[in-house]
């Protein structure tokens, strides 16, 4: 059979394992990389400025730096992690929900722990008088 028998009809190169990437443009592809970091650059060098700045009101200073954080993390998400709202991306998201349900019990659960912990805890004082 000829190689052309092989190929998908219209350029359609079917579906791709997780991991995989179409042949795409070694340019294109760094070109991605080299904005995601300018992008990563410049929301890091904006944290450091708003927190060590007076020019912005100081009790909004924790909200503008919670709202560069969640932008740098879809900047990552985006650009390095290539987590797009692609079809092709379904295992990709699936697994940092995973990570993220499992980071969240990981924390939540040793908070959990540590507030009980320290509710039923005697004391320090009445503690230092029994070792007496």
């Amino acid at each position: 059979m000829s190689e052309q028998a092989y190929d998908e009809p219209h350029g359609h190169h079917g579906d791709l394992a997780p991991g995989e990437e179409e042949s795409v443009n070694l340019g294109s592809r760094v070109l991605g990389y080299v904005i995601g970091l300018g992008l990563a650059l410049l929301l890091t060098a904006t944290s450091f400025f708003i927190a060590n700045t007076d020019l912005v009101w100081q009790p909004s200073i924790p909200v503008a730096l919670i709202v560069l954080a969640i932008a740098q993390m879809g900047v990552h998400l985006v650009f390095f992690l290539h987590i797009t709202t692609g079809p092709d991306n379904t295992n990709n998201v699936l697994a940092l929900a995973f990570g993220l349900l499992i980071v969240f019990l990981v924390v939540g659960g040793s908070f959990w722990i540590m507030s009980h912990l320290n509710h039923n805890m005697m004391p320090m004082d009445q503690l230092m008088q029994m070792q007496r």
